[in-house]
């Protein structure tokens, strides 16, 4: 073989094995969930207590740990986060608007001098946040929490 051959050889190998270490290589920045899996982590204790404050309620105290979850969220998961957080935000939304305590609500005596629409629009909001498009993507996002975080989230 001569001697440019093998200095051929040589700089091929050193390039093919330099490009295999750098791919192989792993950190935070080349792993689309590291950043997201911190999050979830780190808003876990938030949640909970968001969430420990009854249905309605915890899910509208809980909407502004959604909304910074899916930010970080990666591709796969967005389309999950944005029915959460759509949903969420109707109920929150309905629930101003009629100027309503969402802790105090009973759907079975409404108070009184809520007007129909008002009602209307609360129970509107509730359906879709009950729906089952809702609840696939509740769970979506809990089983990723579950599986590539490792990190369970009682949604």
């Amino acid at each position: 073989m001569s001697t440019r051959r093998l200095v051929a050889l040589v700089i091929v190998v050193v390039l093919v094995l330099g490009a295999g270490a750098w791919l192989l290589q792993s950190s935070d920045d080349d792993d689309p969930f590291a950043a997201y899996c911190s999050e979830v982590e780190d808003r876990r204790g938030e949640l909970g207590a968001a969430l420990a404050a009854g249905e309605r309620l915890g899910l509208i105290r809980a909407l502004p740990t959604f909304e910074l979850l899916a930010e970080k969220a990666p591709e796969d998961l967005r389309d999950e986060w944005t029915i959460v957080i759509d949903r969420v935000t109707e109920v929150r939304d309905a629930f101003a608007d009629a100027k309503v305590d969402p802790a105090t609500y009973d759907p079975e005596k409404p108070p009184r001098d809520l007007p129909k629409a008002d009602r209307d629009a609360i129970e509107a909001a509730a359906v879709r946040l009950g729906s089952q498009e809702t609840k696939l993507a509740f769970a979506g996002v809990s089983q990723q929490a579950r599986d590539v975080c490792k990190t369970p989230l009682s949604l």
